[in-house]
């Protein structure tokens, strides 16, 4: 089964991206964001801690994401492959992921990480608050901590597969289309 980690920093189109790739290639997406916004939006205990930390910009706990993940796994083992958006997060995650994987006989086959520039990110994650309604892309300072937070705490992850072999950059400005076939190109390698 292809396992693809869709990475880069908040608002570089991994959402966009995702959903082409899941029609292109057949593949399953998980966007754990969408999870823990659902999560947010049905007041589960599970969501008012992650709405705590998104309210200040911070990363959900590993333990949370990683059982949301786990979970995840063991219930759609079907299909051609999944589409990882927005896990994992921390070297930690990326650890257990591993773990997880291996336990259903799978593995990480690539993570693609999207190159955009810190400006541009925030000007797209602006743009995004206006339709989204989410606080959290309204605010420049928010978003400029989530920046900062994923600078420091996820963009090592990208040191984690690069180590195993299994990093690719696909540089995301242009045309969505442009960024969807720079991003199709490498997963082709894989299929």
């Amino acid at each position: 089964m292809l396992n693809i980690v869709l990475f880069g920093a908040p608002g570089c189109g991994k959402g966009t991206q995702s959903e082409i790739l899941e029609k292109r290639f057949s593949l399953r997406h998980i966007s754990t964001g969408n999870i823990i916004r659902e999560q947010i939006a049905a007041k589960t205990e599970l969501g008012l801690q992650m709405q705590a930390c998104i309210e200040r910009g911070e990363l959900a706990p590993d333990s949370l994401v990683i059982d949301m993940v786990a979970d995840y796994v063991a219930t759609h083992k079907e299909g051609k492959g999944v589409i990882f958006d927005g896990f994992p997060r921390t070297t930690a995650q990326a650890e257990a992921f591993d773990e997880i994987l291996a336990k259903h006989g799978q593995k990480v086959s690539v993570m693609i990480n999207m190159e955009v520039p810190e400006e541009e990110l925030v000007k797209r994650i602006l743009l995004r608050g206006k339709d989204s309604g989410r606080a959290d892309d309204q605010s420049e300072e928010i978003i400029r901590n989530r920046i900062d937070v994923y600078n420091a705490q996820t963009a090592v992850v990208a040191d984690f597969y690069r180590a195993q072999g299994k990093f690719e950059s696909v540089p995301s400005l242009g045309t969505i289309e442009e960024v969807a076939e720079r991003i199709a190109k490498v997963v082709e390698k894989y299929l």
